[in-house]
This record gives structure tokens, sequence and C-alpha cells, in this order.
């Protein structure tokens, strides 16, 4: 029996979703690196401030559920951009068992540097904005579908 095909075979490395997706990830965001360098930020960080920037205080519990992180990973991010002075974290005044994330002074005024950055990136990408947003809407129907398979029945 011959080996099927590339078209065929629906083990092709190029006919995987998960293959497309994680190469899409890593090299969407190579495209960031040196677009948010100057702002001293790495991507995670850079997500954790657009959380932020759209409204704060947030609650540690709150911003990985946003993030979509376990709350490891973001005690990590939020810790390093506690030091370079961007954030502090405290007691939620609400909920003293909850710890809140606020930005200080210097990361509310970085979100105007900020600014530059998706257009940038769509001008890097070389891509229609529109082709852009549709695709984001796209991922997020699969982001659901995924999450509602790892949801137990």
């Amino acid at each position: 029996m011959a080996a099927p095909t590339q078209a065929d075979d629906p083990l092709a490395l190029e006919r995987q979703v998960c293959f497309a997706l994680a190469v899409a990830s890593r090299t969407v965001v190579s495209v960031y690196r040196p677009v948010l360098e100057p702002l001293g930020l790495t991507h995670p960080q850079y997500l954790v401030m657009l959380a932020l920037w759209g409204r704060e205080p947030l609650s540690l519990t709150a911003l990985g559920h946003q993030l979509d992180l376990d709350a490891g990973t973001l005690s990590r991010l939020v810790k390093r951009l506690e030091a370079a002075g961007l954030v502090t974290r405290g007691r939620n005044p609400d909920d003293e068992r909850s710890l809140a994330v606020a930005l200080t002074d210097e990361g509310r005024d970085l979100r105007a540097r900020a600014l530059a950055v998706p257009g940038t990136v769509v001008e890097r990408l070389g891509m229609d904005l529109d082709e852009l947003v549709e695709l984001r809407e796209r991922l997020a129907v699969v982001i659901e579908a995924a999450k509602a398979v790892e949801r137990p029945a």
C-alpha cells in the first residue's frame, strides 16, 4: 500500500492547526519584540500592561482570568513589572484576602508611548487591518471551542 500524499495524509505536519497556530504565535511575537524593547517590556509584560491600562486596579485573580494565565506565571510577571516601577501590588481595600495590582504613575505614563505599538506591528506585518481583525475574531472562536473541550462534562 502506497503512503498517503501530503494532501491526503491527516498526519501531515502542514495540515495541523496546532502547528500553524504555534508557528504563527512565535513569529508574530517576534515582530513585537523589537517594538516593545524600547518600552522595556517583554510581550507577556505588555499583555499585563494592556489589561491594566484598560482597567485598574485589578485583583491578581481577575488579571489571571483576563489574560488566561495561571497564578504562578502571572505572579512572576507582576513582580518583574513591580521591580521596573510600573505596577504596585497590595491588599485590595474591598477584600483583604485579595491581592490588587495597580499602575504607578510611570506605568500610566508608559501608555502614551505604547500607543504606537499596534500601528507599528500592523505596518511591519504588511497586512490589511481588516484581515487582522477578522483573523483575531476567528481565533477567538477557536479559543472558545478549545476551552469548551477542556471543561469537564
